[in-house]
């Protein structure tokens, strides 16, 4: 039952039979198979078959909301088991939105030095993409802005408050300023993130705020892009001071701070709200409180 489960999560996932059946190393045939079973065993219709996938029946909305608690529950009595019998060790997956990616390395440094036999993979991704995989149980945890946009039922610990820089060549007319407005910017050459990132989103309300319109000729959701794009050229793009300053060391770029408002936003773990939470979920909350700046 579990396993049949875990097909239907991934199918309603994928909204696919071949992309779902290859996420879970399995042919299509056998989904496709364990999807009917499954059917047959609750005695309903959960899938909408046409020639091709047509998306959940009402009843399969309602069992997704059971299957994904059941799997869960099944996942986390799985660790707790192993925990008591091995002490930590696992894997865990993390999605992080690309402004924060040098916090979840030192993060997941940390916590592997303490606790050697649980590994780490690390995703970059969009703060939207972030809160979907939790509820499809694709990754353990996530770190996103914590107070910009709705949540939902998450756990959260916070890690910093969210300043900028502008980042441009060293010698670029702006490099060596002490600090600058957000209306100083209007008119340069700008390459940012694209438009579904929340960072965008906020750097996008910073202008709107300042009454500036900037274009940004060139649009990107690698950070490293946008810094390549800088070395190249008289561009200029606006990051997180940590993410900046990490960019930019060792190379030609001049950093100069922005001006900051009292809403400067939150960033932070995240992690699906669950009661008790797993030996190794709790060490990461706790490790992220230990990691947290102050203020």
């Amino acid at each position: 039952m579990i396993a049949k489960l875990e097909m239907f999560i991934a199918l309603a996932r994928e909204k696919h039979f071949g992309r779902a059946a290859l996420s879970l190393g399995i042919t299509q045939p056998t989904l496709s198979t364990g999807i009917r079973q499954l059917e047959e065993q609750l005695g309903v219709k959960l899938v909408q078959r046409g020639s091709r996938f047509g998306g959940l029946t009402p009843e399969g909305q309602r069992a997704l909301v059971w299957a994904r608690q059941i799997v869960g529950d099944t996942r986390r009595l799985r660790d707790e088991m192993r925990a008591s019998r091995e002490g930590l060790a696992g894997h865990l997956r993390l999605a992080v939105i690309p402004t924060a990616l040098t916090w979840a390395s030192t993060l997941a440094a940390r916590f592997n030095e303490r606790h050697p036999r649980v590994t780490f993979t690390v995703l970059s991704r969009a703060s939207a993409d972030i809160l979907t995989m939790l509820d499809d149980l694709e990754i353990d945890a996530g770190i996103s802005y914590l107070d910009n946009e709705p949540l939902g039922r998450v756990t959260t610990r916070p890690l910093y408050r969210e300043a900028y820089q502008l980042v441009c060549r060293a010698d670029h007319p702006l490099a060596g300023r002490d600090k600058l407005d957000w209306a100083d910017l209007g008119s340069l050459k700008l390459c940012l993130l694209t438009p579904e990132m929340q960072n965008r989103r906020i750097i996008n309300r910073q202008f709107m705020e300042a009454g500036v319109t900037p274009v940004s000729a060139i649009e990107s959701n690698s950070t490293v892009v946008l810094v390549s794009n800088v070395l190249t050229g008289d561009w200029v793009t606006i990051l997180p001071t940590d993410l900046a300053r990490f960019l930019a060391e060792g190379k030609a770029l001049s950093l100069v701070p922005l001006a900051t408002d009292s809403r400067a936003h939150e960033v932070g773990l995240i992690a699906p709200w669950q009661e008790p939470y797993t030996p190794v979920l709790q060490a990461l909350l706790d490790e992220a409180k230990g990691l947290a700046r102050p203020g």
